[in-house]
């Protein structure tokens, strides 16, 4: 079954990028992931509906529900969408793969646990990876632009990591992903569409084949599998054996830019990639040769 989950999470987020790619242009990018979390919400409230399943939230959850779907829902893809105008979208996963780092900061500063030496020197590795993966660009005149992408890619990336830890509190008080992430989607979906109705956006939408198969692709096997497959890895294996997934998907997102975007491998770029790679693993090894017990499963204990 794990085994599943993760080749379902590595082969859909590896290619949802473009998927993305193809949301930009007619549709401001608010109301594009405002439709995308709707009608993902709509298919995830039908399934506990269908399962009998569907139920108020408890009081108690309200508020880790409602910073979830900021985080994870909202805040990251409003970040991910904009920076897919300046930087193709497999430099913005292998990005994404730095999910791992902004884990144990977090652990750091939200669940008061220390940072091991290891996650240390494969941030400092990853680090090296993302300059050398990046200097092409910044070579280019667009280097202005490739920093601004770059910059919206990490705060996006710091927001998945902030709803990895509340989903996996929500998890320990029981609740599953597939009902918080009903509710997550929702909340995110109505911050992003009435936040657009304020500040003036036009509603409008894009009937064309391309739009409305990307929003599909995104909305269902994007958010209802995707999230639901990733959160309950987090669940079972815990936040650092599931961020595997965030190193692997990378390679399937860069390779389809190759042919999608024009991405050119170059050996500076290549060397980045396993820089970066190497950064993660890294990261992943136990906090002590002795103890046999990651970092994150530790803080996921103190959850």
């Amino acid at each position: 079954m794990n085994a599943l989950l993760y080749l379902s999470v590595v082969l859909i987020w590896g290619t949802t990028w473009i998927a993305i790619k193809m949301q930009l242009g007619e549709v401001p990018v608010s109301l594009s992931i405002g439709w995308r979390f709707a009608l993902a919400a709509a298919v995830l409230f039908a399934i506990l509906a269908v399962r009998r399943q569907l139920k108020p939230l408890p009081r108690q959850a309200w508020g880790l529900v409602f910073a979830q779907g900021l985080c994870l829902f909202c805040v990251n893809f409003l970040c991910f969408y904009h920076a897919g105008d300046y930087i193709t979208t497999g430099l913005e996963a292998v990005v994404f793969s730095t999910a791992a780092l902004w884990n144990a900061v977090n652990a750091r500063l939200f669940l008061g646990r220390r940072i091991a030496p290891n996650v240390i020197l494969g941030g400092a590795v990853g680090l090296l990876g993302l300059l050398a993966l990046f200097s092409p660009e910044f070579s280019h005149t667009s280097g202005m632009r490739t920093a601004i992408g770059l910059g919206l890619s990490l705060v996006g990336t710091l927001c998945f990591s902030a709803g990895n830890l509340l989903s996996a509190r929500l998890q320990s008080l029981g609740l599953k992903p597939l009902y918080t992430n009903a509710w997550g989607m929702l909340s995110g979906a109505l911050v992003l569409l009435v936040g657009s109705a304020a500040a003036g956006v036009p509603f409008v939408f894009d009937p064309s084949p391309g739009y409305v198969g990307a929003l599909l692709y995104l909305a269902i096997p994007g958010s209802v599998i995707g999230f639901t497959a990733y959160l309950m890895l987090v669940g079972r294996l815990g936040p650092e054996r599931a961020a595997y997934c965030t190193v692997l998907f990378p390679l399937v997102a860069l390779n389809i830019s190759v042919f999608a975007e024009g991405y050119v491998w170059t050996p500076l770029a290549l060397a980045g990639v396993a820089l970066v790679m190497l950064g993660n693993w890294l990261v992943f090894r136990p906090a002590s040769a002795g103890s046999g017990w990651p970092l994150w499963r530790r803080a996921k204990s103190g959850c």
